[in-house]
């Protein structure tokens, strides 16, 4: 884990890297951004990778990895608390298997945060429901139905041919995460890819700027 805590902040961000990726590559995102007074907490999942397989797949197969994630997040949010930020500033963000991780653990445990920012990223469900569909590249859908509410602000963002995140499973996280109460905005960029883009960025400076 990689902890940036510069004196006075009042935002906190909690960073997740994708598949890949590590700590050092996901808190880049804050200079790309501008925000050198956000208190960012990047853990780094074991081999680089939070999960091995693609977040679609059972949902039996994902909990063990996602319960490791989500206990890694719980550590980073306590850690930004102890430097004295309030939970109410306190946001997550990540880009591919990291964005999924970030709604998940917005979903779960995200009660009183102040939102998260998901770059190519989809909930990864708690329970397989349906059959498989092309719409979910071959898998069956997931259960998106959590308890609580969670009214913070959400970024959602993918590519309409991403080739890791089906833009349906984007658009279901959305409505879960309505129907939690939280405010979301989904931007989904024409074409394929799979990549942080220049709305990204913007949206991660808007947000944290406050």
């Amino acid at each position: 884990m990689i902890a940036r805590l510069p004196q006075g902040a009042r935002q906190g961000l909690v960073m997740l890297h994708g598949r890949g990726g590590s700590a050092a590559d996901i808190l880049s995102l804050l200079d790309h951004a501008a925000l050198p007074d956000v208190a960012a907490v990047a853990p780094e999942a074991p081999g680089n990778s939070w999960w091995p397989s693609s977040f679609l797949a059972p949902a039996a197969q994902m909990e063990p990895f996602v319960q490791r994630g989500l206990a890694s997040v719980a550590n980073a949010v306590a850690t930004l608390e102890q430097a004295g930020l309030a939970r109410s500033s306190i946001w997550f963000c990540g880009f591919s298997q990291g964005a999924c991780l970030a709604l998940e653990a917005f979903a779960r445990q995200g009660i009183g945060l102040a939102g998260v920012l998901a770059l190519s990223g989809g909930l990864v469900g708690t329970g397989d429901q349906g059959s498989a569909s092309p719409a979910r590249y071959g898998h069956a859908d997931k259960s998106l139905t959590y308890p609580g509410r969670r009214q913070g602000q959400v970024w959602l963002s993918v590519h309409a041919r991403d080739p890791h995140i089906p833009l349906k499973r984007v658009q279901d996280s959305a409505d879960a995460l309505r129907d939690l109460g939280a405010t979301v905005e989904v931007q989904v960029y024409p074409g394929a890819g799979h990549a942080v883009m220049r709305d990204d960025i913007a949206a991660l400076r808007r947000h944290l700027n406050g």
